[in-house]
């Protein structure tokens, strides 16, 4: 699992059919202290997140183990929105403070 935050939307009016229904969206890789790594993806959103909001994604065979990506042609799911990230005792990143 990954973390990233949700910097746009991708939007597909032709797609593979099994994909209808999914909202996809384009987030920024992020490293533990929460810092930019470069690296953006696109994920499909099995909670609802929205724009700025640091979210936790899987890729690969595990993108396809939640109930909205089961045996769909996905190769990332967005599977929490991240409230707080502790690393040994030190609160990096407090969703109620960052917005």
């Amino acid at each position: 699992m990954y973390l990233g935050r949700v910097v746009g939307t991708l939007v597909a009016t032709r797609k593979e059919p099994s994909l209808e229904g999914l909202k996809f969206l384009v987030l920024k890789q992020l490293d533990v202290a929460g810092q930019e790594t470069g690296a953006y993806r696109v994920a499909a959103d099995a909670v609802g997140a929205g724009l700025g909001e640091v979210v936790l994604y899987a890729t690969g065979s595990a993108a396809r183990q939640t109930t909205h990506t089961h045996e769909r042609p996905c190769d990332g799911v967005i599977m929490a929105i991240v409230d707080q990230l502790e690393v040994g005792g030190e609160l990096l990143y407090d969703k109620a403070e960052a917005g």
